[in-house]
């Protein structure tokens, strides 16, 4: 493959392109005119990209017929936004130039000399597709993708890159397949099945616990929330322990697989995307994939409680009190603020562990939404307690999240109640007062953090970027950064 550098002035931004059904490669950022793709065009492809309005501007696709002049019936260019680009900008442009693919076969990209990983991950993630419930089949995706190697480096170390970065998409589209799973398909057996399956086929150990298990168990809280349903409740727990393990990390996801409510019933309007109620638990599934994919010497253990929130005469109701795992107790004041209940109990599973870290991430509040919007997530959790990698969770990241306070002054997650016990439910400051019920059950010595990704995990509009349509795999990259500086630091 031929990488060829053309350096046009589109204005102040900079943009990078690929051939498709070719050999070649080639980018556009900034400077002189040089390489075999500006000698095919004679050096006037910088001017044929304006006459066709190319700005540069970020994600901005356009589509230039060759003419003969290359091997490749068409070339893409896309923008990358301002001079000073990074990464994630990097990663966007090649989900976007990826799904301006979607009837080629195969293509070669350039974008990954500038940033592989990014390149990758943009890539496979702009080019993903649900379609097992499509009658018709359409149109196949991109199937074959060749990457310029960057300058710099040697090729091993770009083998073991486009590994992982592929690896970490991998995990992230398998995030999106079980979050696109419509209700009916996948409810907590049969996603506790799909689990199983999953580890098995990535040699990762699995246990899962049925209704009777947890009744035995005296898992209060995800018993509470899924006795409405007439499909019970699981309790999945997946460990993977790598070679010369030095730490321990806990993750746990929420697992709701469709939340109606309960007595406490939502609106109907919006109601569908309730199908997404689970992303937090497929996130921590498939980050335990990936740290068993990449093997990583560390110990990585998911609890992933797995319920289905249903109005019914079996249903808990406003004003129950429910004995939790570990015996506190909780006053429930609204049946929709079921998923802090299920997180609880499998927090304090995974306590049990003694973990040396603790994550946990649902799809947890609309308060998220209004305070961050559909794109970011926030971040809480015990950020006093140091520890190497920990600060990726306390500061704002590329990864599209937000660190939050979580003082107990902020707001009174402890009111009056009726009867001895924990009581939730607050108006104000939602995302925070559920981060604060959670940090009830989580040992205060111990490094947690909470990631509530209620508006990121789906996607309801259209595609932008990598992200497509439904379930988006967040927070799975997230977790996967922690992971790996975790593997790396100690």
């Amino acid at each position: 493959m031929v990488g060829d550098t053309l350096l046009p002035h589109l204005g102040q931004s900079a943009a990078a392109g690929l051939y498709t059904d070719s050999t070649f490669a080639f980018s556009i950022r900034g400077g002189a005119r040089r390489g075999p793709v500006a000698a095919a065009f004679d050096g006037g492809l910088p001017e044929l990209l304006g006459v066709l309005g190319a700005t540069g501007k970020a994600e901005e696709v356009v589509k230039v017929p060759t003419g003969g002049k290359l091997a490749a019936p068409l070339l893409i260019a896309v923008g990358l936004g301002k001079p000073d680009y990074g990464t994630e900008q990097v990663r966007r442009a090649a989900g976007a130039s990826a799904r301006a693919l979607s009837k080629s076969k195969k293509a070669a990209s350039a974008l990954s000399a500038l940033d592989l990983g990014a390149a990758v991950e943009g890539t496979l993630l702009g080019s993903y597709t649900f379609t097992k419930y499509k009658s018709e089949a359409g149109e196949a995706t991109l199937a074959r993708v060749e990457f310029v190697s960057p300058a710099e480096g040697v090729a091993k170390d770009h083998k073991a890159a486009l590994k992982a970065h592929t690896a970490i998409a991998e995990c992230v589209a398998i995030t999106r397949d079980l979050v696109n799973t419509p209700p009916n398909d996948l409810y907590p057996g049969s996603f506790a099945e799909r689990a199983v399956e999953l580890a098995q086929a990535n040699g990762v150990e699995v246990e899962v616990l049925d209704e009777k298990a947890l009744r035995k168990g005296g898992y209060g809280g995800i018993l509470g929330v899924g006795v409405g349903s007439s499909r019970q409740p699981r309790l999945v727990r997946l460990s993977y322990k790598g070679p010369k393990a030095r730490k321990k990390v806990a993750l746990v996801g929420k697992g709701i697989t469709f939340d109606t409510g309960g007595i406490s019933i939502k609106p109907a309007a919006g109601m569908d995307e309730m199908t997404s109620d689970m992303g937090g638990a497929a996130a921590v599934v498939a980050s335990v994939l990936l740290a068993a994919k990449l093997k990583y010497p560390l110990e990585v253990v998911a609890t992933v409680p797995m319920a289905e929130n249903m109005p019914s005469g079996d249903a808990y109701r406003p004003g129950d009190v429910l004995t939790m795992y570990g015996g506190k107790t909780v006053e429930v004041l609204n049946t929709d603020a079921e998923g802090r209940l299920i997180l609880a109990d499998a927090i304090v599973r995974a306590c049990e562990d003694n973990p040396d870290y603790l994550i946990d991430t649902a799809t947890l509040t609309g308060a998220q939404l209004v305070a961050l919007g559909k794109r970011t997530a926030g971040i809480m959790g015990h950020r006093r307690v140091p520890g190497p990698g920990w600060r990726r969770w306390a500061t704002p990241s590329g990864r599209s999240s937000w660190a939050m306070p979580c003082p107990r002054s902020s707001v009174r997650p402890r009111l009056p109640a009726r009867r001895p016990g924990q009581r939730h439910g607050h108006r104000f400051g939602g995302m925070l007062a559920a981060a604060l019920f959670l940090r009830e059950f989580v040992p205060a010595e111990l490094p947690w953090a909470h990631l509530d990704v209620a508006g990121p995990a789906y996607n309801s509009g259209g595609p932008f970027g990598y992200v497509t349509k439904g379930g988006t795999g967040v927070p799975v990259r997230t977790i996967a950064a922690v992971l790996a500086d975790i593997a790396a630091n100690g």
